[in-house]
């Protein structure tokens, strides 16, 4: 049995961004859209918004398209999908995102930006699933990203490349958002290595620093948008109050049952958010 074709970002002397590029040129050939001026990563619980900011054009499994692979984790659905938003614009759906808790290295985890930005994108929608540290934030609530803290102790950055992160997470986008929904809340993403959850000690450490969201993914991909000159946008889904703040044990159950059941309504809001941007 032939053994599978080995992903080429893991490849010591590969180029990433030409690999983005390649990913792009694939993308726009089986969709049929030559560039694409929004990008939407969907983590989890925001899966439903594919289905209504606009008219689906295709809709291509991941593995389809080099450099990407099938997500690990469940919530996430392993596709790239083309929309027609209602002004005519095209919208890149990324539902394959890779998790630097994976170890595959940072260069997997933001491919998928870098082949939205080879693509055509100006804009960046991330989306999560997090922890809370608000105790006012209930399992459902949509917030605003308005900055991050990065803990992985890791960039997608090499080399001697210097990127300003000031008002990384635009503050024009934000006000866009609130337009659409006066009621959203912001605050401070920190990002963890993951997988473990954080320890009641962790989240009192990250809101001692200023932080007020905690999860496993975004930071990265944030920053590699920023490189690559995209405006970025960020919502996190709280799906439990963090360790410590809940009383309770957490589980990966838990953030699947609330991003369930706030689906209908985060799905209709970001669609709202992306048709207003």
């Amino acid at each position: 049995m032939s053994s599978p074709t080995p992903n080429p970002l893991d490849l010591p002397d590969a180029d990433p961004f030409e690999v983005a590029r390649e990913a792009a040129a694939q993308i726009a050939e089986i969709t049929g859209v030559p560039s694409h001026d929004v990008a939407l990563i969907l983590g989890s619980g925001w899966g439903k918004a594919a289905d209504l900011i606009g008219e689906t054009v295709a809709n291509v499994p991941a593995t389809d398209v080099v450099g990407f692979g099938m997500p690990a984790v469940p919530g996430h659905v392993g596709t790239l999908r083309s929309v027609r938003l209602p002004n005519g614009k095209h919208a890149l759906v990324i539902g394959a995102r890779t998790h630097y808790y994976e170890g595959h290295g940072v260069r997997r985890v933001v491919h998928s930006v870098r082949t939205a930005a080879a693509a055509g994108a100006k804009t960046m929608v991330l989306t999560n699933g997090a922890g809370g540290i608000k105790e006012t934030w209930t399992p459902g609530t949509p917030v605003l990203i308005s900055d991050h803290i990065n803990l992985t102790a890791d960039s997608p950055l090499e080399g001697a490349t210097f990127v300003d992160l000031t008002d990384l997470y635009s503050s024009r986008l934000r006000e866009i958002a609130r337009g659409v929904d006066p009621t959203l809340d912001d605050g401070v993403y920190v990002q963890f290595r993951g997988p473990h959850y954080e320890t009641p000690a962790e989240v009192q450490m990250a809101k001692a620093i200023g932080g007020h969201i905690v999860g496993m993914s975004t930071a990265l991909e944030a920053i590699a948008a920023r490189e690559a000159g995209m405006e970025i946008i960020g919502f996190s889904l709280i799906t439990n109050l963090a360790a410590g703040i809940q009383k309770t044990p957490l589980s990966h159950a838990e953030v699947i049952e609330a991003g369930r059941n706030a689906e209908a309504a985060i799905g209709d809001l970001l669609a709202r958010v992306v048709t207003a941007l």
